[in-house]
């Protein structure tokens, strides 16, 4: 039986069906998810997209946290559910405090959309097993809403537990503290980050690499492995 990933589509998301074709790409089922369905449709691992959802009014993310869906997320991500969280999805994520910390205007207050080097620093979550610990990815990065911060103490606290996933290289391109690009949570099956591994998958599209697709290897081998 085919492991089943699903994805939530906002009104407002742009990345849902970029999103989907990844996760076919990895062998894997690819369920919508609409915003209004508390149904996960027995989904075995869920994603939240990028994009623009709710337009972003109030707060990147602070509408989509009170979507009937989210309820549903919320419970069965406390309950060991691999959840991923994508851009919008990771603002979304933090708003649920499903992840600690919050994502503010681009310290520049511009919008960026480039190829991004990070540096896997965490590879025995959920969605990073394919990779390797101090494995350099490029992954195409496009906010504006993206700059992580946390207080010193949660920063210390990721830090010191292992949680800071992914940190950017080169150049910190929207002020995140200790160049933070995507953390997880303290069981490793709840991961946020603001590059879009989506968009890496194939050699025609991004970045002319495949870098991303190991996200959705990493999910398809935990499902696999569960």
């Amino acid at each position: 039986m085919t492991a089943r990933v699903g994805v939530i589509t906002f009104p407002g998301t742009l990345d849902d069906r970029d999103t989907q074709r990844a996760v076919r790409a990895a062998g894997l089922e690819a369920v919508p998810l609409w915003h209004r369905d508390k149904d996960l449709k027995q989904v075995d691992a869920v994603i939240l997209p990028g994009g623009f959802s709710y337009g972003d009014y109030l707060r990147a993310g602070a509408i989509s946290r009170f979507s009937p869906v989210m309820d549903s997320v919320i419970d069965q991500a406390k309950a060991g559910m691999p959840v991923l969280g994508i851009c919008n999805g990771f603002q979304v994520l933090t708003e649920t405090h499903l992840l600690p910390g919050a994502m503010l205007r681009n310290n520049h207050l511009h919008f960026i959309c480039r190829d991004q080097k990070l540096r896997v620093e965490n590879a025995e979550t959920a969605w990073t097993r394919s990779y390797e610990q101090g494995q350099e990815i490029n992954i195409p990065l496009k906010n504006i809403d993206g700059r992580y911060v946390a207080d010193e103490r949660v920063l210390d606290e990721l830090e010191a537990e292992g949680r800071v996933v992914f940190r950017y290289q080169e150049l910190n391109p929207n002020g995140s503290l200790r160049d933070i690009a995507g953390i997880c949570n303290a069981a490793g099956n709840v991961v946020g980050l603001m590059p879009h591994p989506e968009h890496a998958v194939e050699p025609l599209i991004g970045t002319g690499r495949t870098d991303g697709l190991g996200f959705f290897t990493s999910i398809l081998k935990r499902l696999v492995s569960a």
